[in-house]
């Protein structure tokens, strides 16, 4: 059974519900989500928040926080996590930010580095990975880890 189908089915159950903001992304995840019939019940929405500004006007993270730490970053991912969360009142939001690549990466953050962060009603942790592989490979890993990590989170 997908990882997809497996994670709407328990939040079904458990009445639980989740809303995505992504980035390197595009969307990958909530289109995963939304392939499950049924998948309505339990996820709310999917923020595409790709630009800087985009992160500041919808998502609400500070321009002080994507100037100093970075638009990939754990204080980024952390915030972007809690507002997916809190805009439509999710039970849970997750939120990935990366360098899909093959450019755009420098030595501290290379390409395929990614940023998940997964926010509950009572804690918000993140995660940093370094994936290999092209931009739709980056993208895909990133998004099983994602539904990796909301898995083991609700279970």
């Amino acid at each position: 059974m997908p990882k997809e189908r497996k994670l709407i089915e328990l939040l079904v159950r458990k009445r639980l519900t989740l809303s995505t903001a992504e980035s390197c992304t595009g969307g990958l995840l909530s289109h995963r989500l939304t392939n499950i019939p049924g998948s309505s019940k339990a996820f709310l929405c999917g923020i595409i928040a790709y630009s800087n500004a985009s992160k500041t006007r919808i998502l609400k993270v500070p321009k002080s926080v994507t100037k100093a730490k970075g638009a990939v970053s754990a204080e980024t991912a952390k915030l972007m996590a809690i507002n997916a969360r809190r805009i439509p009142d999710a039970s849970i939001g997750i939120a990935i930010t990366g360098i899909a690549g093959p450019g755009g990466g420098t030595k501290l953050k290379p390409a395929g580095t990614v940023f998940i962060a997964v926010s509950g009603k009572k804690k918000t942790y993140v995660q940093k990975f370094l994936f290999s592989g092209n931009r739709l490979q980056i993208k895909r890993k990133s998004v099983d880890k994602a539904l990796d990590m909301i898995l083991k989170e609700i279970k």
